[in-house]
This record gives C-alpha cells, structure tokens and sequence, in this order.
C-alpha cells in the first residue's frame, strides 16, 4: 500500500465524523444561507477543529461564496478543501537537517508514542544514507533507556546511554562529543516526558537546549513535539505549554490511524502556526512519513 492509500484508510474515523456529517447538511439544504453555514460551523467545531479555526474557515467560505455567486450548497464541499489546505500551507514540511551536522531534540509527554517516533525517524534517515546516533535522555522513566535501546538496534544505529536518573544534560553532553568523534550526521536526543512538576521539567529541556546550542553552535537544529491525534484539543494545550519553553520546529502527529479526532491538525497550523512534519498512520517501520496537507486533505475527503 501507498503512504496515502494507508493515510486514506487511517482517516476513516475522522471522515466519518468531518467528510460524511459535511455531506449530510450540504445534501439536507436546498440553498445557500446563513443557517447552512452555521450547521458546517459546528460539524468543524466538533471535529475538533476548535470554536476559533472553524470560525475563520467558515468565514472564507462565506466570503468565496459571494465573490464566485455560488448558490449550490454542493459546491461549498470545495471551497472548505481549499480554506483547510490554505490554513495547512501546500508545501510539505521537510526536516531541515541539511548540511550536517543536524541535531533533532524529541520533545512530548510521556505515551504520545515519542520513543517509538525516535526509532522510526532513526530508520527514515539511514534509509536515506545518514549515519545517526541516539542520545538517551529520558533518564526518569523506567524502561524509557531500555526501549529506546531496542529501536536503536531495530533501526541499526548507535546510541548513547547511562544509567536511570542520570542526568539528563550529560546524556546529551556525552553524546554529543561521541557524535563528533564519529562524524555523525544527525544526532536524535529523547527527552524527559515528565518530571515531578511542570517547572522541573520545563527547566531539564531548557538546560539540554542549552547544552546542544553550546556544545554544536552552528550545526542544523529541529526541535520536534510529538502528539497523540487520539488527545484532540488536548494536544493543542500540549503544544501550547512546550511552546514557552523551546522554540518548537515542528510537529510529529501520531496514531492519526485510531481517531476520530485527526481534524487536530487543522487547529494546531491554524491556532499554533506551527507546521505539522510528520504523521504517523500505523506501527510499521515506515508509517511515519512527512506530512503533505494537499494529501492530507485529499484523503479526508476521498
């Protein structure tokens, strides 16, 4: 299967509950009015584009329909494809790693499936030709070293570790000097995803910032936030909080494959201005894939 075969069939959940509910009210109104666009409104709402993305899509919409005098509600399905591949941006969001050195830091609470995003980024790259190393720094979780070890060895590349509770800047520290001795061209340093308070751990990622922008000044740098689809708005408050501590480059959505909640994507872009980089639509080796918005909306509509 392709990746968009496989995005198409990941997104049943949330085509039901966007595309189809979409189909219903156009199908159940005879013209264009106000009220039509204000049942398309909640449809978004609830498809957790949130009260303020549906808001500006349906105010496009109503602005596209009076400039192009469309009077069949049929024809408004395209105009709101065009208002989410306006807010999504066209071009694909590709990892910005070129020339390397590149350091990414993977950033997330705790079960948004970071680790395993670590593992099959590590396996895109070498995919690719890259020599990478892993830098494990979520030293606080149990087992969080143990299975970034196993990715590591799925996707054949090496990895830096210590013991549980080191600490974490020194992890990352170590690692660094060993990807310079090694001629590494992407070093991926996990992160911690909790810490007894919020304050605790917002201070561990600043300090690991601080120690890459030190020990690699220069080098090519992604900060990536992974979030669960499966959260909807709740990933939005993620992303939101993880914003005030580090400059995030990117998104990488997981588990599109298992919600209804993938309009997410829309609100994060609309709401965040952040790009969405990667998606995730199942537990294969390549199912994490840059994330193209025309495909996106393509797949939810089709």
């Amino acid at each position: 299967m392709s990746f968009f075969s496989r995005l198409k069939e990941g997104l049943a959940k949330t085509r039901k509950g966007i595309t189809e509910k979409i189909d219903q009210v156009l199908v159940s109104f005879g013209k264009v009015d106000e009220e039509l666009f204000e049942e398309l409104e909640e449809v978004l709402v609830t498809a957790d584009l949130g009260v303020d993305t549906a808001m500006k899509i349906m105010d496009d919409t109503r602005k596209k329909v009076k400039e192009r005098k469309i009077t069949d509600p049929m024809e408004i399905k395209e105009l709101i494809k065009e208002a989410l591949v306006e807010i999504l941006g066209e071009e694909t969001q590709n990892l910005d790693i070129e020339p390397s050195p590149a350091v990414i830091m993977v950033i997330g609470v705790n079960g948004v499936g970071k680790t395993t995003s670590i593992g099959k980024i590590s396996y895109n790259l070498k995919s690719q030709g890259k020599k990478v190393m892993l830098a494990a720094a979520d030293t606080f979780r149990a087992a969080a070293i143990d299975q970034l070890e196993i990715w590591a060895k799925r996707a054949g590349v090496d990895i830096i570790r210590q013991q549980e509770g080191s600490d974490p800047a020194a992890v990352v520290y170590d690692a660094i000097q060993a990807a310079k001795a090694r001629k590494v061209d992407v070093l991926i340093c996990d992160t911690a995803g909790r810490l007894h308070t919020k304050k605790n751990l917002m201070e561990e990622l600043r300090k690991v910032s601080r120690i890459i922008d030190r020990e690699m000044p220069g080098a090519k740098r992604e900060n990536l936030l992974v979030l669960d689809a499966t959260t909807g708005q709740n990933a939005v408050s993620q992303a939101r909080t993880f914003s005030e501590v580090t400059d995030i480059s990117g998104i990488v959505l997981t588990k599109l494959d298992g919600t209804a909640k993938g309009g997410i994507i829309i609100a994060i872009r609309s709401e965040l201005g952040l790009p969405v980089k990667l998606v995730g639509v199942g537990e294969q080796m390549d199912d994490l894939q840059p994330f193209n918005a025309k495909e996106f909306v393509e797949a939810l509509f089709s």
